[in-house]
């Protein structure tokens, strides 16, 4: 992408997409893996008629190396894990606490970044990233729990957070070969696979859900996952692993605003300071990283 501006303008878009993901969750009345499921499995089936319609994208499927396809399974075997993992934490510990770890996964794309990729940091990107996971610590800080059973469900997130940033990094690697769509749909129906068998392992239904819970599913697949997932695996052509995952702290400011006028929560005066925080983060950070590139 030839404009630096309208990448940052296009990857705060899909931010804020992906900030409705807690929303959708709120309003869907079933289990954790059956929603992590549906949304990969209904934006499997969103992506599908583009890759039909589209012979080249038909085309980087067939001539597709063993290689490609390993990684492209794998990364839908990191979503997947991801999500369980995530899931399965909040049956330990607080939203507040596992959603804030999970959050950490710019230390990992950092420390990634610079191992696998050579990516250089400058000390004011570096001080802007640690600014904007402090606002992300200072929003939930009230609500983090400190039991044995809280630090299990806590390990699990950390772990979820390592496992997402992986996931991005197979993406910053193979998209610079392989199309969005393809790998996009290589990706989610790998991980809805995955997530299907888990379900199946659990015996939970895949029907009987309200109908508000199914529009919940539709909403996280196209809104969340398409407009906010998909448009990060594009932007990794041109983007790194680290940029993308530190403005993701940024679905926190979003959540929070969408809560206030969908679900009537009050932003408190912490969270205020938390999102500025977080906002001043995210400008250092890309401000001074765009500048030692």
């Amino acid at each position: 992408m030839k404009s630096p501006l309208m990448s940052y303008v296009i990857l705060f878009f899909g931010v804020f997409a992906l900030s409705t993901s807690a929303i959708f969750v709120k309003l869907a009345d079933a289990p954790a893996t059956m929603i992590a499921f549906y949304r990969m499995f209904f934006a499997t089936v969103i992506l599908f008629p583009l890759l039909l319609v589209n012979s080249k994208n038909r085309q980087e499927l067939r001539l597709l190396s063993k290689k490609q396809w390993g990684l492209g399974l794998l990364s839908g075997v990191f979503l997947a894990a991801h999500y369980v993992l995530w899931f399965e934490s909040l049956h330990y510990t607080s939203v507040a606490s596992s959603t804030v770890i999970v959050t950490l996964q710019p230390l990992f794309s950092m420390a990634g970044g610079y191992f696998l990729f050579k990516e250089r940091f400058s000390r004011g990107a570096i001080l802007g990233c640690l600014v904007a996971i402090v606002g992300s610590i200072i929003i939930a800080w009230q609500d983090f729990q400190i039991s044995g059973q809280a630090l299990f469900g806590d390990i699990l997130a950390f772990i979820a957070a390592g496992i997402i940033t992986a996931y991005f990094f197979i993406g910053q690697h193979v998209r610079k070969k392989l199309s969005l769509v393809p790998y996009s749909i290589i990706g989610y129906a790998s991980s809805a696979l995955f997530l299907s068998i888990f379900a199946f392992s659990q015996h939970l239904s895949f029907f009987h859900y309200s109908i508000q819970t199914w529009w919940a599913f539709i909403g996280l697949a196209f809104i969340a996952t398409i407009l906010g997932q998909t448009i990060f695996n594009w932007l990794l052509k041109w983007l790194s692993t680290s940029v993308i995952s530190i403005s993701i702290l940024g679905e926190t400011i979003g959540t929070c605003i969408l809560a206030y006028f969908i679900l009537n929560e009050v932003i408190s005066f912490q969270q205020g300071i938390g999102i500025l925080l977080i906002l001043i983060g995210l400008a250092v950070f890309l401000l001074k990283q765009r500048n030692s590139v």
